[in-house]
């Protein structure tokens, strides 16, 4: 009987030995696999040594998903930015760290399906796409897409006050472009065949652009925001990163990335104009500051969307805003600094009327048309280049 109890012992701890070292060899090979792919992802070996420890603490199924797995990655760097803000702010190590995983984040997200797909020709234009037209000689102009059929396109006849009364544009070259949400710049070159009103709007007819040039690709994440911020209007081409202790002119943040801003203000702006932006992120005060890159006006509230790019930020402002683009900053019930802008912003749901010297308009509308010859011409001669 004892002989018979010491067999089954020895073989159940046998078993168990055998089960135990299956185990600690498949963790190990684990971790060697969660290693290779951390350095497959440009990560140093100290990185991916943290990557590890946020994994555990993540408590992640299979530690390897985040390199792939966008959900599993947030998880992790929610975790990092609760640690930061439990220990009450980090080192330039740690701000380091954080901003290489919002880049692979980002690089992630970039990836999607949605983002790379293009259009290789007019006919794919939504209606509605808002555009710019480029007349040689003449200058840069607003418009959309009014109607999209495959005969040809019609474009609301651009309104300014600029040109000379009786303007034809019939017969009129055009290099037209457009950015595509969620994808890319696109421009191609095109001929005016009428002046028409199409669905009641005064437009023109131009042929299709069969080759369509894609002129710059997708930087950034956006997230739809309303903050409300203080718009100030600066000199010369140097970022400002100085916070303003005088309040500004009153605006909202409409939308938000690593790489500039959409913000609301009353009255007109002038493209080319260089800005800063300040508001609250989570408890932080942000100074924003960039050129205006273009404009859209609601004439009849008298209020216009600027859409700003913005100057190299230091990293801490970066990885700040990019914490609110990927929604990882904690929620908080406490009052918060610099509570003054949001009251005074949220009256009425007002901004302030901004006011442009017509010296500074002028500048910058010269600045502006320069640039965007300059990037036509380029985006021709890379494509008769092709």
């Amino acid at each position: 009987m004892f002989v018979t109890i010491l067999v089954i012992i020895v073989v159940v701890a046998g078993v168990m030995g055998l089960v135990l070292s299956r185990s600690n060899s498949n963790d190990k090979k684990s971790w060697v696999n969660f290693f290779a792919k951390g350095k497959d992802a440009g990560f140093s070996i100290k990185e991916i040594e943290l990557l590890r420890r946020l994994a555990v603490k993540s408590a992640l199924a299979d530690p390897s998903s985040l390199f792939w797995s966008q959900n599993q990655l947030d998880s992790c760097i929610k975790n990092l930015v609760r640690s930061i803000h439990l220990a009450g702010g980090c080192n330039q190590d740690t701000q380091d760290f954080l901003s290489k995983l919002y880049d692979y984040r980002k690089k992630v997200e970039m990836q999607k399906p949605k983002i790379k797909t293009g259009i290789t020709n007019s006919r794919q234009i939504e209606e509605g796409q808002p555009i710019r037209i480029l007349v040689n000689n003449t200058g840069v102009f607003p418009s959309k897409i009014v109607k999209n059929i495959g005969q040809y396109l019609t474009i609301a006849r651009p309104v300014d006050t600029k040109l000379p009364t009786g303007f034809s544009w019939i017969g009129l070259t055009l290099s037209v472009y457009f950015w595509r949400e969620d994808d890319a710049g696109y421009v191609f070159d095109t001929e005016v065949e009428d002046e028409v009103y199409s669905r009641t709007t005064p437009s023109l007819k131009i042929n299709h652009g069969e080759n369509l040039f894609r002129t710059q690709k997708r930087r950034s994440i956006r997230i739809k925001t309303h903050i409300p911020a203080y718009l100030y209007i600066l000199q010369g081409n140097s970022p400002s990163r100085n916070i303003e202790m005088e309040p500004g002119l009153r605006c909202f943040i409409e939308d938000l990335s690593d790489t500039g801003c959409a913000i609301l203000i009353g009255g007109k702006a002038a493209t080319g104009l260089r800005v800063k932006v300040q508001f609250i992120l989570d408890d932080m005060p942000i100074c924003l500051s960039g050129t205006v890159r273009s404009m859209e006006t609601k004439e009849a509230e008298n209020k216009s969307h600027l859409h700003i790019e913005a100057d190299p930020m230091v990293l801490e402002t970066r990885n700040q805003i990019l914490g609110q683009v990927f929604q990882m900053l904690p929620e908080h019930d406490e009052e918060l600094p610099f509570r003054i802008i949001e009251n005074e912003s949220e009256d009425q749901n007002s901004v302030d009327t901004i006011e442009v010297s017509e010296s500074a308009k002028n500048a910058a509308k010269a600045a502006e048309i320069a640039a965007e010859i300059a990037a036509v011409e380029t985006s021709t001669i890379k494509e008769d280049a092709l």
